[in-house]
């Protein structure tokens, strides 16, 4: 790495500048960032101790238990042991690479696991993504290390990385099964695969699969049929296309080009840089070919993770040959990754950013609301009787508000999301999954944006089958309505017999379409209904504010066509049409919004979107 006037930059003192920046940086946003609904699930784990779990091996809730025991409560203290694990990373990398070429290769190296975008985000946020990188790098290191010659220390080493990867993830197979046939086709590594100190390593690794295999057998290979057969389809899909264009912007194209030729090149000296080639290169091949088959509506972008950092020694080999203005773009185009990557997490960490994301398909969901749920929550179980319980209506809603609320213990409803993501195993061991009605004052948290909105109707009527009538709705809009819950206050008393099933409204604005620009006058039309009762009027809101009272009650048969299982007394006529003049409202960017009252008293605003106005 040289300067434009032929300097050479001292790349230990750039390393270490960049680690400790990058370091500090990522505990200032781990403190801000809002949990993430996988990290909430794995907090509440952390606080049912166990050896393993429904979703995963128990590591990640035991690093969650000690980041709390020795910092305390709270996000930050909750991810400490994961930026901390993510902090060593780099140096291991350094540490391989130096042994395989030089000090100037090595910090080179470390350079690029601090700048990956991939790598140099890990710790942000707790996931088993990060124990598993550690693991991974340890046994590269133990790898090249016994191609080199068997020693006590290399085969300590691997037997650790082993039993870290094992108490980490599933996925982790993936890396002991490359290892062992890469390890296995050459020569020196069936050597060192013939000493018995060796298989020692790799019998304390794989004892340390028991807990997890254990958990399996008691529970019906529950989290194993997870993994392997009902989330993933096993039928072909051109979806494993998009994997090189995700993963080269990921990785960011020329460094994503770099490693690629460092796992094809056939000219590395040793054994053990073929080793690293060869790894590398078969895992992040092993999961594009997998992604032609496997499971493509949760994230996967991560999973080739560890076959790169066994190919990080051997990029700054790669790049040598590169001309300097090349390898000047690749580190460049790098730290741009790594500062839109963690950028984005900022934007997460800032409410007034996550708002105006609130119609953009980019929305964080996963991130965003939680605090003013749980604010609501308190407020409103507040004003009922004491000993009233919270429900949630999945996982997601029960872990996000138990960290809230400091209750580990919320009970959920059966939720098709608890399947799905291979949590309704564990709510059921732990007792959580309620299946019947409420005998006592309870306050209901149900997701209305946690189903897809053509299936948002049928949920509430399996909600009144499993629960009786639903009382009176509270509806919770966050950012607009990107995020929208309805909170329903039961009081534990036994329901009157043929009570009819009164749902939260539905509606839906034909017109504007969101994003439209219109003009200073302009007209609103649509639908609403609310199934039981009807609904006695609709306003329209701009900005939260009522600005027409619409004309309700038009001929819509379409909506009734379409919600075949409605019990709106007043189908076909559930149309509404307002005219809308802006009157003083600046030009600009606005919020176009609906407050839907209903024959029983209720009144619910609906979820907004955008409309820009001249």
């Amino acid at each position: 790495m040289r300067e434009r006037t032929g300097k050479t930059i001292d790349v230990r003192v750039l390393f270490i500048a960049l680690w400790a920046g990058i370091s500090l940086l990522k505990v200032a946003m781990a403190a801000r960032l809002p949990l993430f609904v996988d990290e909430a699930f794995y907090w509440q784990e952390s606080r049912h101790l166990s050896w393993a779990y429904s979703d995963l091996p128990g590591l990640t809730a035991w690093l969650i238990r000690l980041g709390d025991f020795m910092f305390g409560e709270g996000r930050l203290a909750l991810r400490a042991p994961f930026l901390a694990i993510a902090a060593v990373l780099p140096w291991l990398v350094v540490r391989i690479t130096a042994r395989e070429f030089d000090l100037r290769h090595a910090w080179l190296a470390g350079i690029a696991a601090l700048l990956l975008p991939l790598a140099g985000s890990l710790g942000l946020l707790a996931l088993p993504d990060v124990p598993m990188a550690l693991a991974t790098l340890l046994c590269v290191d133990a790898g090249a290390r016994l191609l080199r010659n068997v020693s006590d220390g290399a085969a300590l080493l691997l037997g650790a990385g082993l039993a870290i990867g094992a108490l980490s993830h599933y996925r982790f197979i993936a890396v002991i099964g490359v290892g062992f046939v890469v390890l296995l086709s050459m020569p020196a590594g069936r050597r060192a695969l013939a000493d018995p100190r060796v298989w020692i390593a790799i019998a304390f690794g794989a004892a340390a699969w028991t807990p997890l295999m254990a958990w399996n057998m008691e529970n019906a290979e529950a989290g194993l049929r997870f993994q392997l057969v009902d989330r993933h389809p096993w039928a072909f899909h051109a979806d494993g296309l998009l994997f090189l264009a995700i993963q080269g912007l990921l990785v960011t194209p020329p460094l994503f080009v770099a490693l690629m030729a460092a796992a094809s090149r056939r000219g590395w000296a040793t054994d053990s840089r073929r080793y690293l080639a060869w790894l590398g290169g078969l895992v992040v091949l092993g999961f594009f070919v997998l992604g032609f088959f496997a499971d493509t509506k949760r994230v996967s972008f991560h999973w080739p993770l560890p076959g790169y950092l066994a190919l990080l020694p051997l990029l700054p080999a790669v790049l040598a040959g590169w001309s300097p203005w090349l390898r000047r773009l690749t580190w460049a185009v790098a730290g741009c990754g790594l500062v839109a990557v963690l950028g984005y997490f900022a934007a997460v960490s800032t409410p007034s950013l996550r708002e105006q994301s609130a119609a953009m398909k980019w929305y964080p969901s996963n991130f965003a609301g939680w605090s003013v749920l749980a604010g609501v929550v308190r407020e409103q179980r507040a004003r009922m009787p004491e000993g009233t319980q919270i429900v949630a209506g999945n996982f997601k809603i029960g872990a996000e508000l138990g960290f809230a609320l400091g209750e580990p213990d919320i009970p959920v409803l059966d939720h098709p999301l608890n399947r799905e993501h291979g949590r309704a195993p564990q709510l059921r061991l732990w007792g959580l999954q309620r299946e019947h009605r409420f005998d006592r004052p309870t306050l209901l948290v149900v997701g209305a944006t946690d189903v897809e909105y053509k299936n948002l109707l049928q949920r509430y009527h399996a909600l009144c089958a499993q629960l009786g009538p639903l009382p009176k709705t509270r509806a919770l809009n966050i950012d607009h309505g990107a995020q929208r819950y309805m909170l329903f206050e039961f009081d534990g008393k036994p329901a009157k017999a043929g009570a009819a099933c009164i749902t939260p409204a539905m509606a839906w604005i034909d017109a504007p379409v969101a994003g439209a620009q219109v003009g200073r006058a302009f007209e609103v039309t649509g639908w609403a209904f609310k199934d039981g009762v009807g609904l006695s009027g609709v306003e329209v809101l701009l900005d939260g504010k009522p600005v027409a009272k619409a004309e309700y009650g038009l001929e819509n048969p379409g909506a009734a066509t379409y919600w075949k299982i409605s019990t709106d007394p007043q189908h076909p006529k559930v149309g509404f049409r307002a005219r809308i003049d802006v009157g003083a409202f600046p030009p600009g960017r606005h919020w176009l919004g609906l407050r839907l009252h209903g024959r029983d008293g209720s009144v619910e605003d609906w979820r907004e979107e955008p409309i820009t106005i001249p």
